[in-house]
């Protein structure tokens, strides 16, 4: 019997982590310059939905789809902010930040599926919030993987 690979949902340490990775995320965005204006006015359960779509796209359950919607929900989240190439460089550089303060795992194989999920999808987030961008209406929830290397063991 061979052994599966585990999901980076589960490698990250699961819905526990991913709350805690966000909690302490967003404390940040508040207080930073740059972001706090996208942000001002967010819901207090901002936090624990982003962190339920990141489970989502790592392989956790299908919460935020459940709760939220899915695609569709997390598109109109964005439609019209007008994000811009240095806050999105900046969503995910204090995001990995984050990643580290709360001891997500550092090991390569994960830190590099992690951010290539945060460029990757930042920058559709970028685009999709232009005022002339024309995104697909309706798309499944991504789903992440380990790419072209899985954990090593």
């Amino acid at each position: 019997m061979g052994e599966t690979e585990p999901t980076l949902y589960d490698w990250a340490g699961g819905e526990k982590a991913l709350t805690e990775l966000t909690e302490a995320f967003y404390r940040e965005v508040v207080k930073d310059d740059l972001l706090e204006p996208l942000f001002r006015g967010m819901s207090t359960e901002h936090p624990r939905r982003v962190a339920l779509w990141l489970g989502e796209v790592f392989g956790g359950p299908a919460a935020y789809t459940a709760e939220r919607g899915g695609y569709s929900t997390m598109l109109g989240m964005h439609l019209g902010k007008a994000i811009t190439e240095p806050q999105r460089r900046r969503w995910v550089s204090l995001l990995q930040d984050a990643a580290d303060e709360v001891g997500l795992p550092a090991d390569p194989e994960f830190r590099a599926a992690f951010t290539g999920y945060l460029e990757w999808g930042t920058r559709i987030a970028l685009s999709n919030s232009q005022p002339d961008a024309t995104p697909v209406p309706h798309a499944p929830v991504p789903h992440w993987g380990w790419g072209v290397a899985p954990p090593m063991r």
